[in-house]
């Protein structure tokens, strides 16, 4: 893996362990939802998940395809540079694409489950990474859905502001949750007095 693309991938690795540490410390109020029709932590988890599982699979099929390759221009750098801007502003919110919000029901697998499949993505991601031409580091190798075409340079920067993203989400939840009255035990009849 060459020295840039090296850096973004341990920023990424950085990012989502403190993601998973923040999801982790919420303990079985990482399901709960913070509100009608909001994505509970662990959710959130799922996202990213599906989202890092697509990528991987977008660039492994360009890589199959490199003679149609784009070299990435102007254009591409302006997009990218306002995507991670935007991002990064704390105050902003985005719907997720309708495609990627499919793909989070409301009942996810359990935390160690999304943990232990993020994990084989990671290194599956880090395997293409350690691989990838050099020929190609600045060819259009990612569609986003809204800023188009980037490089694999780009396209970790997205990852790593994306998660980033998501942990301010996490820390919104955590709050959020942590209002809410506890979950009832398991056999507890709420009609009983306490």
């Amino acid at each position: 893996m060459n020295h840039r693309l090296n850096i973004r991938f341990e920023q990424l690795e950085r990012a989502t362990n403190q993601l998973l540490a923040q999801v982790e410390l919420l303990g079985e109020r990482a399901s709960t939802s913070p509100g009608p029709g909001q994505w509970s932590a662990v959710q959130v988890v799922h996202h990213l998940l599906v989202a890092e599982t697509g990528i991987n699979q977008y660039i492994d099929k360009k890589l199959a395809q490199t003679e149609d390759l784009e070299e990435a221009g102007v254009g591409a750098f302006f997009r990218a540079s306002l995507l991670r801007l935007l991002l990064r502003l704390p105050f902003l919110r985005f719907k997720s694409p309708s495609r990627l919000k499919a793909l989070t029901p409301d009942e996810v697998p359990t935390l160690a489950v999304l943990q232990a499949e993020w994990e084989t993505v990671r290194r599956h991601l880090e395997r293409t990474l350690n691989e990838f031409p050099s020929k190609l580091l600045n060819r259009a190798i990612f569609k986003h859905p809204r800023s188009g075409m980037l490089t694999i340079y780009q396209t970790l920067d997205f990852m790593v502001d994306h998660v980033l993203h998501h942990q301010r989400q996490i820390s919104r939840i955590a709050h959020a949750v942590a209002l809410l009255p506890p979950p009832l035990a398991v056999g507890h009849n709420a009609n009983q007095p306490t």
